[in-house]
């Protein structure tokens, strides 16, 4: 069977890797001149930038995806554990450092605030046991029917779909830094946490359970692995080929034009932007009006610094959270009125820390992040604007002047997400998972007007994330094999 993919982000390489291992033609199609999608990677003037994403989390779910090939993620690249995992900053200058041992952690928030210690162990036991469900029974089931979220296993939990995760946080946690520490790892799946059911709270033992890890030369490591196992397989990877339109005949998806040139192929798979891949149809055929979209809860856009140093920085760890801002303001700026914020929380990594091989001798790089609303206005003035207010930050709370000796920078934001991603509205890291769009509730796998037209990725099943995106792949590989049986 011919199957033609269009992108190559995560759930575009993992979904060729499974196809091909059941013996099909695979032809994966990408518009830029590399693979990788938001997880690309550049190199100028010496420094070495991962385009997106950046954090490794959930290594277990890296780790069975290549079992599922008999292979292991050490055949294809090194990871280190980081210590600390990340660290944060608050006001006052004040900041936390997440270690890479949970007993440690516990320590640290006893130590802060008397008696948090027990709870926040109990916290993570309960979280643990989600993530368990979540992974084991949850996350691999294809969003078809409400009947795929209730088993035993959640029945027991359905006041943590009905509660949210700030509302349990700042019930057991009263003060306020230690709130924001655990209230931080929901914003990956895209909403505030007072929109997030509590159940998602396994994203606290992704954190201080399993650890924040590093691949050894940037995350385009992860990416090039499943390229290699991919040709292993004996798929085909072509770049610079722009897909003009779905073919569909007579309801059935028949091709897709690349470079304005027919491609006929028995089964179309989208894991390009999911709103994007409609327009490649003609309205009659597409399962999604744009009301539908624009009523949808999206996760934020990011405005990116990519800033090469020359020197080495002081006060700093590989991942860095700058949360001396109102938390809570600014995601109202991102979610209730959607607006450039005053005073922005920002995040910053320093890859050259961790492999020295990521900079010049001597030197640093920095990649610089703030979560911001998609479809904001975006300029080349309102981008300096922000540049300069994070980075006058940044040298107060680290205690270092840095602005001088930048030597590179490049940035990318609302407009870039659209033109290199065609990303809806600019969004960066998908649809939220709110409880209205959670499993069965988000956008299909399966076209429901157009026979052999699939989707994938992170605006489908289960959700945004790198991981959920390996995940995202496989599910529709799946359905794709067995409704072709």
């Amino acid at each position: 069977m011919n199957i033609s993919i269009i992108g190559s982000g995560f759930s575009s390489l993992s979904a060729a890797c499974y196809l091909a291992k059941e013996g099909n033609n695979v032809v994966v199609y990408e518009k830029n001149d590399s693979l990788g999608g938001r997880a690309r990677q550049f190199t100028e003037k010496g420094f070495t930038f991962d385009m997106g994403p950046s954090w490794y989390w959930m290594p277990d779910v890296f780790e069975q995806f290549f079992k599922d090939f008999e292979k292991k993620p050490s055949d294809y690249y090194q990871l280190k554990k980081l210590s600390p995992g990340y660290r944060v900053y608050f006001e006052n200058e004040e900041y936390f450092d997440v270690s890479d041992d949970l007993k440690t952690i516990i320590a640290d928030f006893e130590k802060i605030e008397a008696g948090s210690g027990k709870k926040l162990e109990a916290f993570i036991n309960e979280a643990k046991s989600n993530y368990d469900i979540a992974i084991k029974d949850l996350v691999y089931n294809p969003g078809e029917t409400i009947f795929e979220l209730i088993t035993p296993q959640t029945a027991l939990k359905l006041n943590q779909f009905l509660s949210n995760i700030q509302r349990d946080v700042r019930k057991k946690i009263k003060n306020k830094n230690l709130q924001q520490i655990l209230e931080f790892p929901v914003l990956f799946l895209g909403a505030k946490p007072s929109d997030t059911p509590s159940f998602y709270n396994f994203m606290n033992y992704a954190d201080f359970g399993l650890g924040t890890w590093q691949p050894k030369n940037g995350f385009f490591d992860v990416v090039q692995a499943m390229i290699s196992l991919g040709k292993e397989l004996g798929v085909t990877y072509i770049m610079n080929a722009n897909i003009n339109q779905i073919i569909v005949e007579d309801k059935i998806a028949k091709g897709i034009k690349v470079n304005k040139e027919v491609i006929y192929t028995d089964v179309v798979l989208s894991g390009a932007d999911y709103h994007h891949s409609e327009t490649l149809l003609e309205e009659k055929n597409r399962q999604y009006s744009e009301k539908y979209w624009d009523n949808k809860t999206f996760a934020p856009s990011s405005l990116l610094f990519y800033v090469g140093f020359d020197k080495k920085l002081e006060n700093v760890c590989h991942h860095n959270l700058f949360f001396d801002t109102d938390f809570d303001k600014h995601a109202v700026d991102i979610y209730d009125n959607p607006k450039w914020p005053n005073e922005p929380l920002f995040y910053a990594n320093f890859t050259s820390l961790t492999n020295e091989e990521t900079a010049p001798l001597g030197c640093e790089n920095g990649f610089f992040l703030v979560p911001i609303a998609p479809g904001l206005e975006d300029t080349e003035e309102l981008r300096e604007l922000y540049f300069d207010k994070i980075i006058a930050r940044f040298e107060k709370i680290t205690k270092q002047k840095v602005k001088e000796n930048i030597v590179f920078k490049r940035s990318f934001c609302v407009n870039d997400f659209k033109s290199e991603y065609n990303s809806y509205k600019g969004n960066a890291y998908g649809m939220a998972n709110t409880l209205l769009q959670t499993a069965f509730l988000r956008p299909k796998l399966g076209s429901k007007k157009v026979k052999n037209l699939y989707f994938t990725g992170q605006l489908t099943v289960p959700g945004p994330g790198v991981p959920p995106a390996l995940i995202s792949g496989k599910i529709v590989s799946e359905k794709i094999i067995k409704e072709f049986k």
